[in-house]
């Protein structure tokens, strides 16, 4: 859960000048969140987001319009790396399924449409700040496809990012939380963080499942005794 001490903090990447300016503006409205930086590409995103020394109770509104060779794609998979605590909510408008399930496989937690009526577009962003996955004005015809869209992205690209396929080889050596941040140079809670999320991409509850389902799924190979 968010921290509501705080403002629901929100980092706006929109390649679009007009359309950043007023979701800023839309965002800055609501006395419950506050903007807490914008970004046009997604280095500068990752600048923004790096800059920034809070990192609980923020959600980072990646546009689907960010293209070229770091497109958004790409972005949402960099944040979900290196930023794991961070809620990442795809927005874009009169996207396709395939679209949206692909923005989810790389790492969203949702997607909300950018014709979504502004009231129901900042309650989308603070029922994804508490947990749930929203898929907020994504046509009821559409979802079929968002879950075939999964599948097929199972099927053709890898499930784990390139930090949680380090985390899991390391934990397969039996290695507490703490031991794995020390031994990779990140903090326990992001360990932990990392491995919530691999277990529930893996569909596993434990360490033990999980690193079984890596192994049934080629990311672990375990060298056979002589």
């Amino acid at each position: 859960m968010p921290d509501r001490t705080l403002p629901l903090g929100v980092i706006v990447i929109e390649p679009l000048h007009v359309v950043r300016t007023g979701l800023r503006l839309l965002i800055s409205s609501e006395p419950d969140m506050e903007i807490l930086g914008e970004a046009a590409s997604s280095r500068e995103a990752l600048e923004v987001i790096g800059g920034i020394r809070r990192r609980k109770g923020i959600v980072a509104l990646a546009g689907l319009g960010l293209d070229g060779e770091h497109d958004a794609f790409w972005l949402i998979r960099a944040i979900r790396d290196r930023f794991p605590t961070l809620v990442i909510l795809a927005c874009g408008a009169n996207v396709d399924g395939m679209t949206v399930s692909r923005a989810l496989f790389m790492g969203a937690d949702g997607f909300i449409d950018k014709g979504t009526h502004p009231g129901e577009f900042v309650e989308s962003i603070r029922m994804g700040a508490a947990g749930p996955m929203v898929l907020t004005g994504l046509p009821i015809n559409s979802f079929g496809a968002v879950v075939d869209g999964l599948d097929r992205q199972r099927l053709t690209e890898p499930i784990l990012t390139e930090r949680e396929r380090e985390i899991i080889r390391v934990a397969a050596e039996g290695l507490t939380a703490r031991e794995i941040g020390s031994r990779l140079g990140v903090r326990e809670r992001t360990v932990t963080t990392h491995l919530g999320r691999i277990y529930k991409k893996l569909g596993a509850r434990t360490r033990v499942s999980a690193l079984a389902a890596a192994q049934r799924s080629g990311l672990l190979t375990f060298a056979q005794a002589e």
